[in-house]
């Protein structure tokens, strides 16, 4: 892995997200209705839809919400929302890929070229940015009241399936195979582990330095995207100046 930790903007974001919990649970609805029009609305056929469903369990979303927005995606809704990915450059040059769930992609484009030009960004042409990341199963494991070793939890992934493991004092981050994520993740629960975090994303193949005069509007740009009620997922290839 490149040594980006996602773990460390996750922990950054947490409280500000959590103050917005009825647009996280829109945004996941919006996620699961997607899963289902994929691939069905039964989680032990649909591994996705499965890992979604996780994550609204995470998030405290209750089962009701859950449950309206898989009928919806087995057709009893009248929504139709596409996916739609804009690539683009942050204050910097920092590349960033931004995935969106809309029903009115007129409306969603605007808004996101706006998120990026007023900021002094740059929207860019598909694949002048995506090329940058690779699609991976990202998991992780709090270190709190965990008493496993560095090399341990090595080998414990390696024989779940994973890929490769960053560890820093707060946490193991995880990576594996896109597909294997969900093996990955049972795997590690039937070894006994707690995970924080089980997701597909994106990861930077390479990170771009966002110089220090840049780092508010990059900053803003970001949670301005995030606020964005169809936007899904932002994911950037930053590396501040404290992260040396």
């Amino acid at each position: 892995m490149s040594g980006h930790s996602k773990w460390h903007n996750i922990q950054g974001r947490k409280n500000a997200q959590d103050s917005k919990r009825g647009k996280i649970f829109q945004k996941i609805s919006r996620e699961l209705y997607m899963a289902v029009k994929a691939g069905g609305p039964d989680p032990d056929s649909n591994a996705n839809l499965r890992l979604i469903m996780d994550k609204a369990k995470a998030a405290n979303m209750p089962k009701d919400n859950i449950k309206r927005a898989v009928d919806k995606g087995s057709g009893s809704g009248a929504e139709n929302y596409e996916e739609v990915t804009y690539e683009g450059y942050a204050p910097g040059g920092v590349p960033v890929l931004v995935h969106a769930l809309t029903d009115n992609k007129n409306r969603t484009a605007a808004a996101v070229r706006s998120a990026f030009t007023h900021h002094g960004g740059a929207l860019a042409a598909t694949g002048a940015v995506s090329y940058m990341f690779d699609r991976k199963g990202y998991i992780v494991i709090t270190r709190e009241g965990l008493d496993t070793d560095e090399d341990t939890m090595l080998m414990d992934v390696l024989d779940a399936g994973g890929d490769d493991l960053q560890a820093s004092d707060d946490a193991f981050e995880i990576y594996t195979d896109d597909k294997q994520l969900a093996q990955v993740r049972d795997a590690l629960q039937a070894a006994g582990y707690t995970l924080d975090t089980a997701e597909l994303t994106m990861i930077p193949s390479n990170l771009t330095d966002v110089p220090d005069d840049k780092v508010e509007k990059f900053q803003h740009m970001i949670d301005e995207l995030e606020d964005n009620d169809d936007v899904s997922e932002v994911f950037e290839a930053a590396k501040f100046p404290d992260e040396d």
